[in-house]
This record gives structure tokens, sequence and C-alpha cells, in this order.
């Protein structure tokens, strides 16, 4: 790689930093995955049981936990019923809209989430080499491009 020609043409170093973003996401999400396993929950799982316990002891609807979660899944209904064939959630119809699911997180479902929140720091352990200063770096050059990417979109 010659990186006075990289430097030279941006879009060449954008198309790495486009493979590698790309790279990295897929690398952790099965790292994730793999470690989410020893729990019996997807990663989609998780995601809506951290919505539901930050909820608690309120509820959340259906509509509102697709728009928190971090892919936003258009089966979220059958997602909340996976988790309640678990005992890790459960859900009502809505009081005030029968349209609306309402759910709520089990004690059985936050236990699981304590368990697993008290052992992801093995999972934080892949990025012992990124000090605390280059995580912060990293986390608002992504934001910034996500969030300038949004602007652009609308």
């Amino acid at each position: 790689m010659n990186t006075q020609t990289d430097a030279q043409n941006p879009k060449s170093i954008k198309e790495q930093l486009r493979a590698n973003l790309l790279y990295s996401a897929y690398w952790l999400s099965d790292l994730t995955t793999e470690f989410l396993k020893q729990y019996d929950i997807t990663q989609q799982q998780y995601n809506v049981l951290t919505i539901l316990g930050e909820q608690h002891p309120d509820p959340i609807s259906t509509k509102q936990i697709r728009e928190r979660m971090i892919i936003s899944n258009s089966d979220t209904s059958r997602l909340i019923d996976r988790l309640c064939d678990k005992g890790l959630a459960w859900k009502r119809p809505c009081t005030h809209d029968g349209r609306l699911i309402q759910a709520f997180i089990h004690e059985k479902g936050q236990a699981l989430l304590n368990e697993i929140n008290q052992n992801k720091n093995q999972l934080d352990e892949i990025m012992c080499n990124i000090t605390e200063a280059e995580a912060t770096v990293i986390n608002k050059l992504l934001n910034k491009m996500r969030f300038h990417a949004k602007e652009k979109m609308v």
C-alpha cells in the first residue's frame, strides 16, 4: 500500500474506511453472538430486553421498542413473543389503545439482564488495546459520521 498515493486519493481512503467499518461490525457482531449463546439469547433479544429493562417498571409499546433498537426490526412482535415464551418478558394490550401491545420485563428477564451485564466486560476485553481516550475519539467520530449521514438523507 502506497500511503502517498492513498493520501492523494481521499476516495480510496474512505473506501478503505467503509470496508474496515463493515468488516469490524461483522467481526464484533460474531463475537457478541458467540458471547450471548451461553445465555440462550440473540443480539436482538438482548437489545429488546435491555430496552425493557431501561423502561421498567413502565410498559413500552412494540412500536417504541422498534424505534429504540440498534437494528430496527419490523418483526418486533415476534421478538417480544420469543422473550415471553422464555419467561423473560410479558405483554398485554394497551389499556387506552387496543391496537398497541405493551411489553414489560419479567423478573426472570431482569435477572438474566443483570447476569449478562455483570459478565459483558469479557466481551469488552476484545478492545483492551484501545485506551479510554482512543475509545472516546472513535465514538465521537462514529457519531459524527452517522448523524451527518442522517442529515444528508432527510
